[in-house]
């Protein structure tokens, strides 16, 4: 599976991702405009030593990029109201997370209503940190695909 920020601005929580892809064998694409340089000490102190274990990606435009893959896909958000755990989630799933200020862009929405999903909260909760809701998605997905690393074989 592939995890995609869309904009990401603090560079903490990129790296903590770029931890949990390179544990689950998934790649990471990053949309501009990013919040920091991919050079940033804080991002890359966050990621540790797992950086050169993960296929990082940057693009410029998502509904381009969206528009021309093969690859199913899923947006989260907590203003979603199907749940994270109602999809199927393929082995090349494409699982797309906002910026942590200002989410995804209303495109996103208008064009694909019934690709977004929701991780639970209780009432008048904010939201999760994207590290950790990215990390609560891609543990269900790939334990739906009984814990596979791409390409076959497990952990």
């Amino acid at each position: 599976m592939d995890v995609v920020l869309f904009q990401p601005k603090i560079p903490q929580n990129t790296g903590n991702i770029v931890r949990t892809c390179a544990v689950t064998g998934s790649s990471l694409i990053l949309v501009k405009p990013l919040g920091f340089s991919v050079s940033s000490r804080h991002l890359k102190r966050a990621g540790l030593d797992y950086w050169e274990n993960v296929s990082v990606t940057i693009i410029d435009d998502l509904l381009f990029f969206l528009d021309k893959t093969d690859q199913p896909f899923y947006f989260f958000s907590s203003h979603a109201k199907q749940l994270y755990t109602e999809i199927a989630y393929p082995e090349n799933a494409l699982l797309i997370f906002g910026s942590e200020t200002g989410g995804l862009a209303p495109v996103f929405h208008e064009r694909w209503p019934d690709r977004f999903c929701t991780i639970p909260m209780k009432a008048g909760s904010r939201c999760l940190n994207l590290a950790s809701s990215a990390s609560i998605v891609m543990y269900e997905a790939w334990r739906q695909n009984h814990f596979r690393f791409r390409g076959g074989g497990n952990g």
